[in-house]
């Protein structure tokens, strides 16, 4: 017994000086979840649990996104370890976006896309942003315009105008996320930012830039579509 439990301490400090001196780069899925599982579940071989969570949900990111209940119908994990797993996403989300609200000016496409890669970062359902902008391509403001899909009757242009005006905005940036597809518009999209660009021309705020998200990119609607791109006046600006 004393042998069993001596080599079981030394593969979990081999693994933790594995991940110090190297990262998770050359972990196997199984080996990041058995690790992980060392804090929550402290007297038993984490392995075979971490190749069964892998088994039931398909993947890593598919563990991490199941919920808590079907989590703990895996023997040997118990609510602890389920929320030890659930908070692993959304303590990546609040990591992102600390990173990223120290950003102000968003004046090239480089920047707004690491931003909002942050912003949707964990975001299971569709959400639409509208981040707010000054002269100088500042960020002044943000707000969840809508959780769904885009198109028209969720793109709000009173309430978008509420806020242009409470933020003393000159331009704004409109983003949403497909967070179970690619980052590539619908034509619901493109003609919704058509119309968005359309309405607020009158009242000199152009929309800067319409951007589709899912987890690793972000696709500039205008920017990438030419009779959108045309009716832009700022557009340019940022992609210098």
């Amino acid at each position: 017994m004393g042998n069993e439990k001596n080599l079981h301490e030394g593969h979990r400090q081999r693994l933790k000086n594995r991940f110090l001196e190297s990262g998770l780069d050359s972990f196997q899925p199984h080996n990041i979840l058995e690790m992980l599982l060392f804090y929550s579940i402290p007297r038993k071989d984490t392995n075979d649990i971490a190749h069964s969570l892998i088994e039931k949900f398909g993947s890593l990111s598919g563990v991490f996104d199941a919920d808590v209940e079907e989590l703990t119908k895996v023997d040997y994990i118990t609510e602890n370890s389920a929320t030890l797993i659930k908070m692993i996403p959304a303590i990546s989300r609040a990591y992102l976006m600390d990173k990223s609200s120290h950003v102000k000016q968003l004046n090239n496409v480089e920047v707004v896309k690491e931003y909002l890669l942050g912003l949707f970062h964990g975001e299971k359902n569709e959400v639409v942003y509208v981040l707010f902008l000054d002269n100088s391509f500042d960020l002044i403001g943000k707000h969840k315009l809508h959780e769904g899909s885009v198109n028209s009757s969720s793109v709000d242009v009173r309430r978008i105008m509420e806020h242009i005006i409470k933020t003393n905005a000159s331009m704004i940036i409109l983003a949403h996320n497909h967070p179970n597809g690619i980052a590539f518009p619908s034509m619901e999209d493109i003609e919704t930012t058509g119309r968005l660009m359309t309405m607020l021309a009158p009242f000199n705020v152009p929309v800067v830039e319409h951007f589709v998200v899912n987890e690793f990119d972000c696709y500039p609607i205008i920017h990438e579509t030419g009779s959108l791109k045309s009716e832009s006046t700022k557009n340019k600006d940022l992609f210098k």
